[in-house]
């Protein structure tokens, strides 16, 4: 994780915390209420953290309002 900024760091330790707790979808918002960022950080950071991160799979899933993103463990 050396490569990660600080926000980085704390998204991918929500997600993996998030989806060790069995939970599996997100939306960027929410994400950021929980970690004090906004929608905006967290969707600008997802794309890359989705094609880079090892510790959990991102991928997007879906797109109504704002875009869903489905999160499972690596393996």
């Amino acid at each position: 994780m050396a490569d990660y900024s600080k926000e980085d760091r704390r998204i991918l330790e929500y997600l993996r915390d998030s989806v060790s707790r069995g939970e599996s979808y997100f939306r960027a918002k929410n994400i950021a209420e929980q970690l004090g960022l906004s929608s905006k950080q967290v969707g600008a950071r997802l794309p890359r953290l989705a094609e880079e991160a090892d510790e959990v799979d991102i991928e997007k899933w879906g797109r109504a309002r704002s875009t869903t993103w489905r999160v499972t463990p690596t393996g």
